[in-house]
């Protein structure tokens, strides 16, 4: 496997390196690994130093572009601080990833030049390219790449091509010619494996911004000597942090930026502001889907309207100013602090918004309490699937972003005992992983 996939350079005695490559919808990381040793994780640069890992995100100044006049995308730490330093102007993309699987996404227009979503992943991941190469030199074009158990919007096994098929043309348009994809609760097995002396039946969870997999595999020395690591099953739903952020969204913001409000029609009736905008609030992804003309249009006018004057002021100022980004690392930042703490507070300023209001970790949980029981739902089916019980699982991996809410945690431990949960490297383990898959 090792000569097939690494070819000419592995053949002619050169150590090769093998690439593992972690899109993910909120945080991406790139490892390489050569034969005997450990994966080393790309270093990224930014004004306040290194990290390993390269926000998901893109960003459009319509002043910033190449000589012939076409626009030049700044991606990860380079976007964001643009962005900042631009107060709000230009456009900013995030969680292009969970789009992948659906047909409604073909293409959109950024200051007047159509762009399709494979050409937008494309721009991210050569700037994520760039941005690994000049910590561990050329990455060559083959790499093993991760992906979702389950793509968010694909609800057929044609949605999970096309998805794939879209994935594999923007790493195309980055120059890896040659890639495979290989699940990332998998890859997330080969990570964890590294510090096994023993076998193991592990579960593997990895709960990310986008999506929730799963997967239950025996791991260890003896499953290693005898070839690949042998995957009993995998399970998956498309949620996790991204669903979290938007219960926060509806029960904390949208009350207090005009949800409920209601403005006179035309007729003379008294109607409610249409609940589909805050829907759009709710998802990061479909936040930019607001700031259209049309809707722009019809904010204002509802904003004229409104019963209660100055309701929808803090909406049309969010919307208008294009502030996803700011209040989603407001939520962010509120959901890290309950991860530590019982009792947090949410505050966000801009504006003519002003929000500061405590969140207990209680409430909270309530809120996602519908996605807990899917997660858990997805779980039972996969220990189902493979005729496991619980008690047989030595031991339960958790990573990704989403594993560090407590409440996730506290699912696992009632199911399997809190003495078996392992986890660490949550934002870097399924590269790590996938590059020690690719060189196998």
């Amino acid at each position: 496997m090792f000569l097939r996939f690494f070819g000419r350079e592995a053949h002619e005695g050169r150590m090769a390196r093998a690439v593992g490559i972690d899109f993910g919808t909120t945080n991406s990381a790139v490892s390489v690994v050569r034969d005997g040793e450990r994966p080393a994780l790309a270093r990224f640069r930014t004004r306040k130093g290194e990290t390993p890992v390269f926000r998901s995100i893109l960003y459009f100044d319509p002043e910033r572009r190449e000589g012939n006049g076409r626009l030049l995308p700044a991606a990860g730490p380079e976007a964001m601080e643009l962005y900042r330093e631009s107060g709000g102007a230009g456009r900013l993309m995030q969680s292009l990833k969970s789009f992948l699987g659906s047909r409604l996404f073909l293409s959109t227009n950024v200051y007047g030049t159509n762009l399709s979503l494979e050409t937008l992943i494309g721009y991210l991941l050569s700037a994520l390219r760039v941005g690994a190469e000049a910590d561990l030199g050329d990455l060559g074009t083959r790499a093993v790449v991760g992906r979702p158990v389950r793509f968010v919007h694909a609800r057929s096994d044609e949605d999970e091509r096309l998805a794939l098929a879209r994935l594999r043309a923007a790493f195309r348009a980055a120059g890896f010619a040659q890639i495979e994809f290989e699940y990332e609760p998998v890859a997330a097995a080969y990570h964890y494996e590294l510090g096994l002396d023993h076998d193991e039946l592990v579960l593997i969870g990895d709960l990310g911004g986008g999506t929730s997999d799963f997967c239950l595999l025996r791991v260890g020395p003896r499953v290693r000597r005898e070839g690949r690591t042998r995957v009993l099953g995998t399970d998956g739903v498309a949620l996790a942090g991204d669903a979290f952020d938007g219960r926060v969204v509806r029960n904390l913001l949208a009350p207090r930026l005009g949800l409920g409000a209601e403005f006179r029609s035309i007729f003379g009736r008294v109607l409610p502001v249409p609940s589909w905008i805050y829907r759009h609030l709710e998802r990061w992804h479909h936040f930019s889907q607001l700031r259209t003309p049309e809707t722009l249009h019809l904010l204002h006018a509802l904003r004229k309207e409104c019963v209660e004057p100055g309701a929808l002021d803090g909406l049309l100022h969010l919307v208008d100013h294009d502030l996803g980004f700011p209040l989603y690392r407001a939520i962010e930042a509120v959901k890290l602090a309950l991860s530590q703490d019982p009792l947090a507070r949410f505050a966000f300023s801009d504006g003519p918004i002003e929000i500061e209001e405590p969140l207990a970790r209680v409430d909270f949980e309530q809120w996602i309490a519908q996605e807990l029981g899917a997660i858990e739902d997805s779980v039972a089916r996969l220990l189902g699937h493979c005729g496991v019980g619980a008690g047989e699982v030595d031991c339960v991996f958790l990573t990704g972003g989403s594993s560090l809410v407590p409440a996730v945690r506290h699912l696992f431990e009632r199911r399997f005992g809190k003495e078996r949960l392992r986890a660490g490297a949550e934002l870097t383990s399924v590269a790590s992983g996938l590059a020690l898959r690719a060189l196998e």
